[in-house]
């Protein structure tokens, strides 16, 4: 049989973020909770656009290192 710990029958993980963040957003209104949605959309394109900058960066084609001569 299987024992239950305090953690399983109340749920909690533990976790401060998991615990708080739902009694939080409760409490506030719905502008604040746009303004945060927001917030989290724009700084996720911001890792996205760090990303792209490297990945191009990577991909373009290296210039060649030294001078071409023609051997007669």
């Amino acid at each position: 049989m299987e024992e239950k710990t305090a953690e399983s029958e109340t749920g909690d993980h533990g976790c401060f973020f998991c615990t708080m963040l739902p009694l939080i957003e409760r409490r506030w209104s719905e502008a604040t909770r746009g303004h945060f949605k927001n917030s989290r959309i724009e700084f996720l394109k911001g890792l996205r656009a760090l990303i792209d900058d490297r990945i191009a960066h990577l991909s373009k084609q290296e210039e060649p290192k030294g001078t071409r001569v023609t051997v007669e």
